[in-house]
């Protein structure tokens, strides 16, 4: 972003599922494929994800009619099991998740810096919808 400061982004979805299974459906890319998408019209034929402080992840994201499609990947930063994780995706954009849990509710804050090509409101729609669609896909896969 062009200014010194930030905008930062965060989305929250409280999940009703153990940490672990949490946790397994976050990072597993046979399971990335099956969760990460904002709309019934978009999907994620492809993941990859190396787990760990310098290791690389990538999401493979296009429209179902194959009209449109790209790449959102990055380098981990920290990586805590079942606690963090930090990345820098590969626009230089920050994100951290943070992942806790109580009472057997499982909490995922996910916070990003903005880029300057959407606004405000639809990236935080954006995220946020494939957000609950990992908790709609987590609750309903224990």
């Amino acid at each position: 972003m062009d200014s010194k400061e930030k905008t930062m982004i965060s989305v929250q979805a409280a999940i009703n599922a153990p940490i672990a299974i949490v946790w397994k459906n976050w990072t597993t890319p046979e399971d990335i494929t099956r969760w990460n998408n904002a709309s019934d019209d978009w999907h994620t034929p492809r993941a990859e994800n190396d787990l760990r402080a310098g290791g690389k992840f990538l999401s493979r994201m296009e429209s179902k009619d194959g009209s449109m499609g790209f790449d959102f990947g990055g380098v981990y930063e920290k990586v805590i099991v079942n606690k963090l994780i930090e990345y820098t995706m590969d626009d230089g954009r920050k994100a951290k998740i943070v992942f806790a849990t109580e009472d057997g509710i499982t909490k995922v804050v996910e916070t990003f810096e903005a880029e300057n090509t959407h606004t405000i409101e639809m990236q935080r729609g954006g995220w946020q919808a494939i957000l609950d669609n990992f908790k709609k896909f987590t609750e309903s896969n224990p």
